[in-house]
């Protein structure tokens, strides 16, 4: 049997002995070497393995991660601001005449003369224009020859009856002509009563060849001259405008959350920029009903006017110093949609609901709310386009409203 010599390594002297080891037991041993050699690479390879798929799942999960949250927009959000006015709340206002009429001429003919011009003081019933109608002098002519043709045909013929009826008690005339005298003396007085009826309607139509002015007032325009073509009822020609501008009447419009503040009798400011005046006027009565489209009460007051210094319609605030909380918005945050102005507004999940707004004054850079939000509200800034309800979102930071132009002067 061959034999082998196999040296082994004396770890505490340092040398080498051998000794014979027979074939097989060397086979078996170098086999067991070579296994453990494998399982080692193995475990090595395993490990290299491990190690470099670990960082590489980790690096992709961190990168699905990062495009989750890119995909998630991160918007910046502002609250409401609540502040007073400066002066209180300045709502515009509409300054009316207290009467105004325009004047049509009721008969056809041409116009004779003119007797006032526009800014005219004109008292009632002062004249303003003739016109000539030579048709309808003609008609009244005629008319009252035929009311007084029927009138003594109706005196004739009550004669003629009287007389005839007395013959009839006395028995010189049958009842038959009696009756039939009776029935003319009736028929010829209601025909005398329709033509007189047709006189004084003439008569009153030849009354409006002069043009008077219905109530005191000035004239605001005048649209004929001498000779032009009158005609009746056209409501295209109006020869005078006028307006009684002493008292005036102003109307404005009150936010419902401030309509029960309006009392009448109550004494409100109304100011006139353009005049640097402010002048008092009283709240002679309301609509007593909100307008849908706008939320809004519908204000009258009275004002005095002795000369004239106000015009209608000129431009006008009034003043409200009792309603001076407003609610205020950056203009950044408006969304312009086909169903009107709307803005977003993050709820505490992050997720976005679209609120229809109601505005009221532009102060700049920041814009009054009517209706549609709260002061708690977060409301996004710079919103896109495409910004849904349901939408969610990342906050990235408060902004803190800047105040409007006018509460910072507060």
């Amino acid at each position: 049997m061959t034999t082998t010599t196999l040296g082994n390594i004396n770890s505490e002297n340092k040398q080498v002995t051998g000794r014979p080891v027979p074939f097989k037991e060397a086979f078996f041993t170098g086999q067991r070497g070579f296994r453990r050699i494998a399982v080692v690479g193995a475990a090595v390879l395993l490990g290299a393995l491990v190690m470099g798929f670990v960082p590489r799942l980790s690096q992709r999960k961190q990168a699905a991660s990062d495009t989750n949250q890119l995909a998630i927009p991160s918007v910046s959000v502002v609250s409401p601001t609540t502040g007073a006015a400066p002066d209180g709340l300045m709502l515009p206002a509409e300054v009316r005449p207290w009467q105004e009429a325009s004047i049509f001429s009721r008969v056809n003919g041409y116009l004779k003369s003119w007797l006032v011009d526009i800014g005219a003081h004109v008292e009632q019933d002062q004249l303003l224009a003739e016109i000539d109608t030579p048709d309808l002098d003609h008609q009244l002519e005629q008319a009252r020859s035929q009311a007084t043709l029927a009138q003594g045909s109706s005196q004739l013929a009550k004669i003629t009856n009287d007389k005839w009826q007395k013959l009839w008690h006395e028995g010189v005339v049958s009842e038959l002509d009696a009756d039939n005298t009776a029935t003319n003396q009736d028929t010829t007085k209601a025909n005398a009563e329709a033509f007189a009826a047709n006189l004084r309607v003439l008569e009153q139509q030849v009354a409006f060849k002069r043009v008077t002015a219905p109530f005191p007032g000035i004239i605001t325009a005048r649209n004929t001259n001498v000779g032009d073509l009158i005609v009746a009822n056209n409501t295209n020609l109006e020869m005078f405008h006028i307006q009684q501008t002493n008292p005036l009447r102003i109307y404005f419009r009150v936010p419902q959350a401030n309509a029960p503040d309006i009392r009448v009798g109550q004494s409100i400011d109304v100011v006139f920029s353009d005049l640097s005046k402010t002048l008092p006027a009283k709240v002679a009565t309301t609509s007593e009903s909100i307008t849908p489209n706008s939320r809004t009460l519908l204000v009258e007051l009275h004002m005095d006017n002795p000369s004239n210094e106000i015009q209608p319609g000129s431009y006008a605030q009034v003043r409200l110093t009792s309603l001076g909380q407003v609610l205020t918005l950056p203009n950044n945050t408006l969304l312009f949609r086909a169903q009107g102005l709307q803005v977003g507004v993050v709820k505490p999940d992050n997720s976005v609901e679209l609120h229809d707004v109601k505005v009221g004054r532009d102060f700049g850079t920041t814009i009054e709310i009517v209706q549609g939000l709260t002061p708690s509200d977060k409301v996004i800034l710079n919103p896109a386009d495409s910004l849904v309800t349901g939408a969610v979102v990342h906050v990235a930071a408060a902004v803190a409203p800047s105040p409007s132009p006018a509460m910072a002067k507060k």
